[in-house]
């Protein structure tokens, strides 16, 4: 693994750059992403970022100026906030085996980059690109609102519990440079479509509850999805819903991708690795914060994400 001096030393003699985000992309992966950009474009290096069919109307406006055109051939190639190979858009399996650098900070993060670098305990991988960036020169406004991005998205604002003293001094540090760190908060945190109001009151109607109440399932069926004709942006980060139910320390939210595939995310407090039960499943994250893929029905795929749970609570109660 390199050190962060290594990194922003290899990217320095980098040029020709392609980023690439993971598949369903959140404000994490997308703001590394165009920071890295902004970053690299400083320095006088052609960048661009992959496009990316998942972007929400969110992150879809950091993610615009950076997008790479259709005849971009890259000589480098940097992934930014993606632990596994299994999470690369469509588009980006033809560079599954061309990644020059993978950054990332999942206890997951599977070393598939030609050069890695990896900070677990971070609570975002903008904290990490943070330091990177500062090495290869000034952070200006530029790079520092898609980090603000990248780092208070990953946090819930700053209200989720991997955030440390560490990731209020990256925050205070960007906030510095002058961004409209306001309009980020109010968009991505106190603003929720009507649909989205409906999605929600129609989850926690079916939420389930099991392990005395501690443990809460949470769905969203397509067909839930097509009564309320909701978007992919009116369901972005509904993982964070069950969480919030009182006496609940593990929240399941098994959204429906495809008929009978779903993705599986898990919140949980210290009682529960949410990494380690997801990653009974083929899935990963960090320890309170992880997912997986379940191509199964509706029924067998909650026992299996249950007995993960299960496995790795040993006080849990059927």
């Amino acid at each position: 693994m390199l050190t962060v001096s290594e990194a922003a030393a290899l990217l320095r003699s980098f040029d020709n750059v392609l980023i690439l985000t993971h598949v369903r992309p959140d404000g994490d992966t997308v703001g590394c992403a165009a920071a890295l950009c902004a970053g690299l474009r400083g320095l006088g290096r052609t960048a661009y970022l992959l496009p990316n069919p998942g972007l929400t109307d969110t992150t879809a406006p950091y993610f615009a100026p950076y997008a790479a055109p259709a005849d971009f051939l890259p000589e480098k190639v940097v992934s930014t906030d993606i632990a596994a190979l299994s999470l690369l858009p469509a588009n980006a399996e033809m560079y599954r085996d061309r990644v020059d650098l993978a950054i990332d900070h999942h206890p997951s993060f599977e070393g598939f980059g030609r050069a890695n670098i990896v900070r677990a305990e971070a609570a975002a991988c903008g904290e990490l690109l943070y330091d990177i960036l500062k090495e290869l020169g000034p952070i200006t406004p530029e790079i520092a609102l898609p980090l603000y991005v990248a780092v208070s998205t990953d946090t819930g604002c700053f209200a989720y519990a991997n955030t440390t003293a560490e990731t209020h001094r990256v925050a205070a540090a960007l906030m510095e440079t002058g961004i409209d760190c306001r309009t980020v908060n109010k968009v991505f945190f106190r603003t929720k479509t009507r649909k989205r109001m409906q999605l929600e009151g129609a989850m926690l109607s079916a939420c389930e509850f099991y392990d005395r109440g501690r443990v809460a399932v949470l769905s969203v069926p397509l067909a839930l999805m097509e009564q309320f004709q909701a978007a992919e942006g009116d369901a972005e980060d509904l993982s964070a819903l069950g969480g919030q139910i009182q006496g609940v320390d593990c929240a399941v939210t098994m959204r429906e991708l495809r008929p009978d595939v779903w993705k599986l995310s898990l919140r949980t407090g210290d009682r529960v690795n949410a990494t380690r039960a997801c990653g009974l499943l083929g899935g990963g994250g960090h320890a309170a914060a992880a997912g997986c893929t379940v191509e199964a029905p509706w029924a067998e795929a909650k026992r299996q994400i249950l007995d993960a749970v299960a496995q790795v609570a040993p006080d849990f109660l059927r």
